[in-house]
């Protein structure tokens, strides 16, 4: 057997009157996340974990913020293209850990939706998948409320 452990991070900044996407999820807040895509900042480290776990670069190298075809594109897209190049390295998901670091808006209402979503897209138990959330007590971009970030790991299994 042949296991492969990657991480990601990613960090966006905020501003008013945009959608929040978190997880796959639409979460209800006076800001959103600025990005060249719909800024999901939990899929796109998960994008990297599983990329970095297979020495596969990263989610700029694959889906560039200067190519038109991904501007504003959905990250549940992103997340299920990056798990089919996992795929077809002959590799599944064991399981998937991350955390969100912001103030602002608190996330727990929508944990199980986003575990969910995620779990959907890269065919795993929801069970084997935990979003977790801090945050940066007031400290930082995260603390003032202009960004946040996701910070996420990733454990690969080799197919039998």
């Amino acid at each position: 057997m042949s296991y492969r452990i990657g991480s990601g991070v990613d960090f966006h900044k905020l501003e008013e009157g945009r959608d929040l996407w978190i997880g796959g999820v639409l979460v209800p807040h006076h800001k959103g996340a600025v990005g060249h895509s719909d800024a999901d900042v939990l899929l796109h480290a998960i994008c990297d974990a599983m990329l970095g776990a297979l020495s596969l670069g990263d989610i700029g190298l694959h889906f560039p913020n200067t190519a038109a075809e991904f501007k504003g594109i959905d990250s549940k897209i992103l997340l299920a293209r990056t798990y089919q190049l996992i795929r077809d390295k002959g590799y599944g998901i064991v399981n998937i850990d991350s955390t969100l670091c912001l103030e602002e808006p608190k996330i727990k209402p929508f944990v199980i939706q986003m575990r969910e979503t995620i779990a959907d897209i890269v065919n795993i138990s929801v069970n084997d998948i935990s979003v977790k959330a801090t945050t940066t007590e007031k400290l930082g971009f995260a603390g003032r409320e202009e960004g946040l970030m996701a910070y996420a790991s990733v454990l690969l299994k080799k197919d039998d």
